[in-house]
């Protein structure tokens, strides 16, 4: 190899390690920030997991101590009220303030806590269906059967997450209105379903029987 052509190899070194200098300082920034943002992403992961874990064990927390602050119902709603429970275990937290109210014998106020949770579209059906059962439930003596019957049509229908359960309800209602047949109807198809628990098929069995009819469809 000539001086010449080993000159222009050098030359030629040097301006590939210039433009791959330049190159990096142009965009070696971008590299960087992807690698903070993956260890940073990971740390925040970790982070963002520990916060949401302490976060539940204090709501877990508080409902424990607010149901062991005392003997009275009342005193444990109160006690379930007050407490600084945060996110969808406030929601739980109320629903089991509201079945506190109603074993208190304030039905009314249990209704209340319910409320704001039957009416929420935003809410998951899981929570929201059950705050609609639950006023049903609780709300017998308040709340008309016609009227129930209307609410828990709502989260009776296929795919529902308390489908069964609200139409054993629904059948109560009927049973109340003097809608005998219907209510039978129901209940034998319950009895008859394949989701249907063993508890509750034998509770629409017992009371198919308790209102006198056959528990096979005619």
């Amino acid at each position: 190899m000539s001086d010449t052509d080993s000159f222009i190899d050098e030359v030629t070194e040097e301006v590939k390690r210039d433009k791959l200098y330049a190159v990096l300082r142009r965009y070696g920034w971008i590299a960087v920030v992807g690698v903070v943002a993956i260890v940073g992403g990971a740390s925040y992961n970790e982070w963002s997991k520990s916060k949401a874990q302490a976060i539940a064990q204090a709501n877990g927390d508080a409902i424990t101590a607010a149901l062991a602050s005392g003997d009275e119902a009342l005193a444990r709603a109160e006690a379930l009220g007050s407490a600084g429970i945060t996110g969808s275990a406030r929601i739980v937290a109320d629903m089991i303030r509201a079945g506190e109210l109603h074993a208190a014998g304030d039905s009314k106020a249990a209704i209340t806590a319910l409320a704001p949770y039957t009416v929420d579209a935003t809410l998951d059906a899981i929570y929201r269906d059950l705050a609609i059962l639950k006023t049903a439930m609780i709300g017998a003596k308040e709340i008309t059967p016609e009227d129930r019957i209307t609410q828990l049509a709502g989260i009776a229908s296929p795919g529902a997450p308390y489908r069964l359960l609200a139409e054993e309800q629904i059948a109560t209602a009927q049973v109340e209105m003097g809608d005998i047949e219907a209510a039978v109807d129901g209940l034998r198809a319950i009895s008859q379903d394949v989701e249907a628990t063993e508890a509750l098929r034998r509770r629409s069995l017992q009371m198919i029987v308790a209102l006198g009819a056959d528990t096979a469809p005619q």
